[in-house]
């Protein structure tokens, strides 16, 4: 080979200096240190990164199922549904800033005040003296999560592509205790500590500081420096599409509210919600255009990314199936202690509760199963059209069928908690360069955010509107036929309503037997509601099926290939970047 030349080792400089996305670190798993998966820097990163997303899932779904009780405790306050807003919004809106920014920045340090910042949303909910603080702490931890959840980016790019399945089945693990069995261990803080719901937060405190310990002493990704050699990020930040964030930003911001405040803190006509999803939607499509027609050097979504079949089609049914998730989750525990929990002890209906976050946890760990056998493809599909008939189903169920519907809620979220971790695996690997997976994991996420609040947004709304329709039609004609008198009906819905068994004691001429008949009545008032929603899953589901004819098989894309290297505490990182410059002028 020819001697490189000043004027060689120049070029390659200001090559890097162009290229937003940097060095490639790319190697063969069989080129790598002997010993390397099974460092402390190595091991350690994995701990950090699975109980991450462990912590930033547990952040919300910990909390959700018991908030009624830190209502009763630091309330009441009508903006309780803030506390699950806020999250949201907060996470949706940093998961592209994370992704893009660790692709040109380095993730090491993002993620080390990401667990900086949880501690500090952890610490704020703990001590809430009242709802408005807790809304606060959730906007903190939902800031986090958008880096804690964002586990793809870091966990794949550190193992070969062709065990990528196996390495997001480990992650989901550390769900299970913050996802899968959140309802339990929510209702055993209520029920069965001192501390209360506040136990919740103390837990998830020292989880984080453990986190953030982890990630300083032993995650170690390329930095900066390694990245783009002498180059300054003010270069970066100087072409940074600011533009593209504040329009980004703003519409998603005013489009999730507006769906989120519909129907639940403002009327659907009301200008309070139609303004900010109008608004919203035009910003979103302004951003597109902007991303599309403006001369970007750093676009804040690449739209080269959706020019993949692959990619566009795993991001869309990872969504849809978020959707039947989303419907598992609002709708089963609902159903549980509306329809089946009556005789059963408190921990009866946590348990149950559990069924469908157990199903989606069990079929994302038997994702890596499926790696044995070839035509990923075809497992993605069938699992698909399996786990929406399943959930379909649901729709069969009465108050005198507890056992199908435990059934058919677990086998229906099994499958599609394949589909998520099979799509969500996919994602990363068709991104046709590797330089670029956090950008494309914050783009899917976001997408996956977005599409889930309107698919839940549809389920609440349809089954808001036939308890409308279905309690007065039912409810009243039984209690009447029985023997109350027609001016307690109301007192009588109210309490129940309320769930309160001694509320009952204020109904004017309610016996045992009319109660009972009343109940019943409720009951099937209910299932009606609950089987409209079922239904209406199709809506969503029948997308997610026609968009699977056209899966690409992704066999191909599973080598030895792996995209990032930890570095070792200490190393010189400009003398990393500059290995090769180094032989060019040898």
């Amino acid at each position: 080979m020819a001697p490189h030349t000043d004027e060689d080792l120049r070029q390659v400089r200001s090559l890097d200096a162009e290229d937003v996305k940097g060095r490639d670190f790319t190697i063969d798993r069989n080129d790598m240190p002997k010993g390397y998966f099974f460092s402390p820097k190595f091991i350690g990163s994995m701990f950090a990164i699975g109980a991450n997303l462990g912590s930033g899932t547990g952040a919300f779904a910990l909390i959700a199922p018991i908030l009624s009780f830190v209502n009763e405790d630091i309330g009441p306050d009508a903006n309780l549904t803030w506390v699950a807003i806020a999250y949201l919004l907060a996470s949706s809106i940093g998961f592209p800033f994370v992704g893009r920014l660790t692709d040109i920045f380095g993730r090491r340090w993002f993620f080390i005040f990401g667990g900086m910042l949880a501690t500090v949303g952890s610490i704020v909910c703990a001590t809430a003296p009242n709802i408005n603080a807790m809304i606060a702490g959730e906007v903190i931890l939902g800031l986090a999560a958008s880096g804690q959840i964002l586990y793809g980016a870091p966990i794949s790019e550190l193992v070969p592509m062709k065990h990528r399945f196996w390495a997001q089945g480990y992650v989901v693990c550390w769900t299970i205790p913050t996802s899968s069995l959140a309802a339990v261990v929510a209702y055993a803080f209520v029920f069965q500590t001192k501390v209360g719901w506040r136990g919740v937060f103390y837990f998830l405190i020292a989880l984080n500081v453990a986190i953030t310990i982890a990630l300083f002493l032993f995650y170690r990704p390329p930095s900066f420096h390694m990245k783009h050699g002498d180059n300054r990020k003010t270069q970066y930040l100087k072409h940074f599409d600011f533009v593209g964030a504040f329009l980004f930003v703003a519409g998603l911001l005013l489009f999730i509210m507006g769906i989120s405040w519909g129907g639940v803190l403002h009327p659907w006509k009301s200008a309070a919600v139609i303004a900010p999803i109008i608004i919203g939607f035009f910003l979103l499509v302004a951003f597109a255009l902007w991303e599309g027609l403006a001369p970007l050097q750093e676009p804040l979504v690449p739209l080269h990314l959706f020019k993949v079949r692959g990619f566009v089609i795993s991001v869309l049914m990872w969504s849809l199936g978020a959707s039947v998730y989303y419907a598992n989750a609002i709708l089963w525990p609902s159903m549980v202690n509306t329809l089946y929990a009556s005789g059963h002890g408190v921990m009866w209906g946590g348990w149950a509760s559990c069924l469908a976050n157990s199903g989606i946890t069990l079929g994302e760990l038997l994702v890596p199963v499926g790696t044995l056998f070839k035509n990923k493809h075809w497992q993605i599909r069938s699992v698909f059209f399996i786990g929406s008939a399943f959930v379909v189903s649901m729709a069969s169920c009465t108050p005198h069928t507890p056992t199908q519907a435990m059934a058919l809620i677990f086998f229906g979220s099994f499958f599609i908690g394949y589909n998520e971790i099979a799509n969500s695996t996919v994602i990363t690997l068709t991104v046709d360069d590797q330089r670029e997976i956090g950008t494309a994991n914050g783009i899917a996420s976001s997408v996956r955010n977005c599409v889930s609040t309107i698919c839940s947004t549809v389920f609440t709304t349809v089954l808001a509107n036939r308890l409308a329709e279905s309690i007065p039609a039912k409810v009243p004609p039984a209690l009447t036929a029985a023997g109350l008198p027609a001016s307690s009906v109301a007192p009588f819905i109210t309490a129940l309503s309320s769930g309160s068994a001694t509320a009952f004691n204020t109904v004017q001429g309610l016996t045992p037997t009319i109660q009972a008949i009343g109940v019943r009545a409720y009951q099937e008032a209910n299932s009606d509601a609950f089987r409209t929603v079922y239904l209406t899953t199709l809506a969503f589901s029948g997308i997610g099926m026609l968009l699977s004819i056209f899966y690409p098989n992704i066999d191909h894309l599973l080598t030895n290939a792996v995209s990032v290297q930890l570095h070792n505490k200490g190393a010189d990182d400009h003398a990393d970047v500059y290995d090769e410059e180094k032989k060019i002028e040898n």
